[in-house]
């Protein structure tokens, strides 16, 4: 039995909300790096502090042709600067409490934050997993061109967003189900309404269309949560609303992570597999790339910001993948075709 170190306790505190987000994603970040090193201990995560131009910081904790982990990126963002009136007038389509003309051309101070992370294992009977939390505001004009974590400046808009996702090579039933029975408990903690309008956006989210399935077996997956009534849950349902209960919430989540995957990387990485099942497995990693590249909001938002850290946002990307010309593998009756069903019709799994 692998011991699993316990995530670090959270203090309250009323410090500005930029503030609390940073600490917790640095300090989750060491959680989930450290989970993972103790599965593969040969092979230690490269940590890569960096500084953007623009303003910000951040750490990409990279580890390469481990035993295990074939390729894992667990990352945090700390950046700010303004955004050009392009990205504003996108924004207040979901958002329209940001007082703001685009037709003025001027930019606003923004602020982000964020904890974004990947693993493809070697094993082809693991699943890759995915997670991504994160926080933005938007802030009033003020001394200097950023809004810095210490800043004091006024609020115009806030939200948080994120969720965590699994996709599997093969469907082993039992890890779908407690991985979103984690995921489920995490959010009937703050509200019985959220997982499932959460694990259908995820459904709708991560879709190829092209392909006409999903990238895996889903999860959870939601963007502006603010005090605004959103438009994912009943209008009835209680949800959190101050910046205060997001932020809890998003901690649920995020503390949640580590018991709802490591344990099936835990039990499984050491399962037999053959040159076909592994071949397999670069097959639908290919399909994995074909969404990241070709449909992923946060791919395409970071591949368009100027400064953008090029090396972390593609991060996501596993090392080796496989595309064939109309591949003969998932048909009707094979362990491939059984996974292929259940991503052509998505599944309650909980």
């Amino acid at each position: 039995m692998v011991s699993i170190p316990t995530a670090p306790a959270w203090t309250p505190s009323d410090a500005p909300m930029r503030t609390q987000v940073s600490a917790y994603i640095k300090s989750l970040q060491s959680h989930i790096v450290e989970s993972l090193e103790i599965l593969d201990k040969d092979a230690p995560f490269k940590r890569d502090a960096w500084e953007r131009a623009e303003g910000g910081e951040g750490i990409s904790c990279v580890l390469a042709s481990g035993k295990v982990l074939e390729k894992a990126g667990v990352n945090i963002s700390i950046v700010h600067g303004r955004l050009p009136p392009a990205a504003i007038k996108q924004m207040r389509a979901d958002h329209d409490e940001i007082p703001y003309d685009p037709e003025s051309g001027k930019s606003l101070p923004f602020f982000a934050a964020g904890i974004s992370l990947v693993i493809h294992p070697r094993n082809p009977h693991v699943p890759t997993v995915h997670a991504n939390y994160r926080y933005f505001e938007i802030t009033e004009e003020g001394s200097g061109d950023a809004a810095r974590v210490d800043d004091q400046k006024k609020v115009l808009a806030w939200w948080f967003g994120g969720g965590s996702d699994l996709t599997p090579s093969y469907l082993v039933e039992d890890d779908a189900k407690h991985f979103h029975r984690t995921l489920k408990n995490a959010c009937d903690a703050h509200g019985v309404d959220m997982y499932p309008a959460f694990k259908k956006w995820c459904d709708e989210y991560f879709y190829l269309p092209h392909r006409k399935e999903t990238r895996g077996v889903g999860g959870i997956f939601f963007d502006d949560l603010s005090s605004a009534p959103h438009k994912r849950l009943p209008p009835s349902a209680p949800k959190p609303s101050t910046p205060e209960e997001i932020f809890t919430f998003i901690r649920t989540c995020g503390d949640a992570f580590i018991p709802s995957y490591v344990p099936i990387l835990a039990a499984r990485s050491d399962t037999p597999f053959t040159e076909e099942q592994r071949r397999w497995q670069l097959l639908r990693r290919g399909r994995y790339v074909e969404f990241n590249l070709v449909y992923d909001r946060g791919t395409k938002f970071g591949l368009q910001t100027p400064g953008a850290r090029i090396e972390s946002i593609l991060m996501s990307l596993p090392e080796t993948a496989r595309w064939e010309y109309m591949s003969d593998m998932g048909e009707e009756g094979t362990e491939e075709g059984k996974l292929v069903e259940v991503l052509k019709t998505a599944r309650d799994w909980v």
